[in-house]
């Protein structure tokens, strides 16, 4: 009986879409503006995966899993946010954070 109450609480707080790797754990993948549109096949929350260590590797990983995307991601002046900062690709991703990719943006 208390391991049903362990596993129905671990689930409770398991959001939707979200899954967890056994020695790894997951960070939040965003894309903004004309990104957000192609990259529709996406999944939001991430297992960090061997081959996955820096923002350069995810962009390789992202491009073989939608070349249209990794295209646009390759541009010199889209940038990329871990936590809300500005990185450059060699920044190395850890559980929970939330990577960025912000295409270029006018204004007046």
């Amino acid at each position: 009986m208390v391991r049903y109450a362990l596993l129905k609480k671990l689930a409770v707080n398991q959001a939707p879409g979200e899954f967890r790797m056994s020695s790894k754990g997951i960070f939040r993948l965003l894309f903004f503006g004309r990104l957000r549109d192609i990259s529709h096949n996406i999944e939001e929350n991430q297992a960090i995966k061997d081959e996955i260590r820096s923002i350069k590797d995810l962009t390789s990983w992202l491009d073989a899993k939608d070349p249209i995307l990794g295209k646009e991601l390759v541009k010199p002046f889209v940038l990329v946010s871990v936590n809300k900062n500005i990185v450059k690709n060699d920044y190395i991703i850890s559980e929970g954070d939330e990577v960025a990719f912000l295409p270029p943006v006018t204004g007046g």
